[in-house]
């Protein structure tokens, strides 16, 4: 058996503050902090023993990997960074509160750039302070591969040939991968997984700090997925990701 593990990152500062994050690079909060701590732990007491890790090359990701792997005692293994483990980037809308951007354009504008499959927000300005163009960590990235915005089509474009290259690979040989990124990044990949369809995907949501455990055989092929935790808690905290535009 393969079992892959899919970690969304935990609560960042701007998780909190219900900001439109993208690649903005933020820090977890202390809520995420504490997330992961609670995943690592649950993943030591579940028994899994990660021989490699994956993350994005974002900072919320990245600390909370590392949490993890030092709650499992872990923290020697090695770990691969790929900016194709990014974030949805959110364009012009980054920074900007989910519930105002919803008052002003419409909730259910908003809720298209959040969750749509080929919706994209409106782009970033070349020549904006946001552009990754001027991020020194993706300076070996192609003009071309520099997102100003993406629908979740773009970001399963980018992704899952890395899956495909990379991941699934070292899945089938290592047996047990543990791949810590974000909410869309890890949406695109489970749509592919689960050959979901677009309008499943959109109403699918992923909580911070649970991980989610893909079972495969050893052909490689799905048998079962599930997140680890209380149902009912998972259950709550996946509609509180759904309501993020709402007013409240």
């Amino acid at each position: 058996m393969k079992r892959l593990v899919l970690l969304r990152h935990g609560q960042s500062v701007w998780n909190k503050e219900n900001r439109f994050t993208g690649w903005t690079d933020v820090k977890l909060s202390e809520q995420g902090v504490k997330e992961a701590e609670k995943a690592g732990k649950l993943l030591k007491e579940k028994g899994f023993d990660f021989k490699i890790a994956y993350t994005s090359y974002l900072t919320r990701a990245i600390k909370t990997l590392w949490i993890v792997l030092e709650e499992m005692d872990l923290m020697w293994i090695p770990e691969k960074k790929s900016w194709r483990l990014n974030e949805k980037h959110y364009g012009m809308l980054q920074g900007l509160n989910k519930v105002e951007t919803a008052e002003k354009y419409g909730a259910d504008m908003v809720h298209l750039w959040r969750r749509s499959f080929d919706t994209p927000p409106k782009p970033l300005d070349s020549d904006d302070e946001r552009n990754p163009k001027f991020d020194p960590r993706y300076a070996g990235l192609l003009p071309k591969e520099i997102p100003l915005t993406e629908s979740l089509k773009e970001v399963i474009e980018r992704f899952i040939p890395y899956w495909e290259k990379e991941i699934r690979p070292t899945l089938k040989e290592q047996n047990e991968v543990l791949l810590a990124a974000h909410g869309n990044s890890l949406r695109a990949l489970v749509m592919h997984l689960k050959n979901m369809g677009k309008d499943e995907i959109l109403k699918f949501n992923i909580p911070t700090g649970i991980p989610y455990v893909f079972e495969f055989d050893d052909e490689m092929n799905l048998v079962k997925d599930y997140f680890l935790g209380d149902p009912d808690e998972i259950k709550k905290l996946m509609d509180q990701v759904a309501n993020q535009s709402k007013a409240k």
